[in-house]
């Protein structure tokens, strides 16, 4: 969704319009551009994902992304180019004590698993939106078949977890 107004004002009536356009989405995601068209400069975004919502490791070749979490939580993966995890955090939203931001750099793989009801955020990244520039890896599933999707989630998950008590052994 665009809007038409000059000064862009999101709160909780947008949020859940957002919320309900998700509900209605095969994918189970909705985003409002607060930026005019895809040809700005800048990009900002509210998005909403609910938890079954894939989003698909990719990466971008021409400039980096900002997240910042207004609802949720989340476990944010970094992955190398043959898809072995290279960092994972958690995100949530800024009352709880974990992280609530992360700026992730051009050319990372990385994937969000969203872990409440809900995830809401507002996403910055440089425009123009050029579709060719987001690279998704031939090791993740494109999301057009449950199956496939529900075994990668579930290796990715069982990846984390080895990735974080070694991460914590080697400290």
């Amino acid at each position: 969704f665009y809007t038409p107004e000059a000064i862009v004002v999101v709160g909780a009536a947008e949020l859940e319009f957002l919320k309900e356009r998700a509900k209605e989405n095969p994918r189970r995601r909705s985003r409002l551009c607060t930026h005019g068209t895809p040809a700005d400069a800048v990009h900002e975004m509210i998005i909403v994902h609910h938890r079954d919502c894939y989003v698909r490791p990719h990466r971008h070749r021409a400039s980096g992304e900002s997240l910042h979490v207004i609802e949720g939580t989340a476990d944010v993966v970094a992955f190398d180019e043959s898809g072995a995890i290279t960092n994972t955090f958690e995100i949530s939203e800024p009352s709880s004590a974990g992280a609530f931001y992360y700026r992730m750099p051009a050319m990372q793989f990385h994937t969000v698993l969203i872990t409440a009801e809900w995830l809401i955020f507002h996403e910055a990244t440089r425009g123009p939106f050029v579709r060719a520039n987001t690279q998704f890896p031939s090791w993740a599933p494109d999301g057009n078949a449950e199956d496939p999707v529900r075994e990668y989630l579930a290796k990715i998950r069982k990846d984390i977890q080895r990735f974080r008590k070694e991460s914590f052994r080697s400290c």
